[in-house]
């Protein structure tokens, strides 16, 4: 694969995020008057955007989602956005591209002020050329629009370049900036979802998306 530009989804494709995120809805909702006990419920919140979860999985209008919102960062910022781990393997993965001379960006749904507070946690935002992710205000959060964001800011020429996420959002993003894409199903995203939204190529591990990407 002769990619020079490797743009990554951060949720479910970097780090495994589900507590901090499961937990952060929970709160939210709880806030708002729903309890939900079984924090395998709110996985579906785990890469979509916020707004578009609470409307599609709760049918809140669009002022009691950004309620909800509000409420959900009151425990995210403090609490869960360190409830979170990297995924095995990623590291190395990131290091070995970087030394293929690979150029890396992160593209992602979550608000960049979390997204560079997160990469800075797990000591991995150097690897990274560009970062961008929606605005607090909820803007630039559909996928689609993040990833033209990155292509135009950085002049990515998109033959050249390669998204890689776990879910429909990421592959359809990628599609829609005329991108391949590579669809990881050790995140949130089954192989059928992936398939559905028409990835270029489907990874059941890191280490075969190591094997896919890097030369050595």
């Amino acid at each position: 694969m002769h990619y020079t530009n490797v743009l990554f989804d951060l949720d479910g494709t970097l780090t495994d995020p589900k507590l901090g995120i499961t937990k952060s809805v929970q709160y939210a909702l709880q806030r708002m008057g729903i309890a939900v006990d079984n924090l395998d419920q709110l996985e579906p919140f785990i890469g979509p955007p916020l707004m578009q979860s609470f409307q599609e999985l709760y049918s809140f209008s669009n002022e009691k989602a950004q309620q909800a919102i509000g409420y959900y960062r009151e425990y995210f910022s403090e609490h869960g956005i360190y409830e979170n781990e990297l995924y095995d393997g990623i590291k190395e993965l990131l290091l070995q591209l970087r030394l293929e001379e690979k150029v890396l960006y992160v593209a992602t749904s979550k608000p960049t002020v979390f997204e560079e507070r997160i990469l800075r946690y797990f000591d991995i935002d150097a690897y990274f050329r560009f970062v961008c992710g929606s605005n607090l205000d909820g803007t630039r959060s559909a996928k689609g629009d993040i990833i033209k964001y990155v292509v135009e800011e950085q002049g990515l020429d998109v033959v050249r370049t390669v998204m890689i996420g776990d879910r429909k959002h990421d592959i359809i993003g990628a599609n829609h900036n005329h991108m391949q894409s590579i669809g990881v199903e050790f995140g949130y995203g089954s192989k059928q979802e992936l398939e559905t939204a028409g990835a270029a190529y489907i990874v059941e591990t890191v280490n075969e998306l190591r094997q896919l990407l890097c030369s050595a």
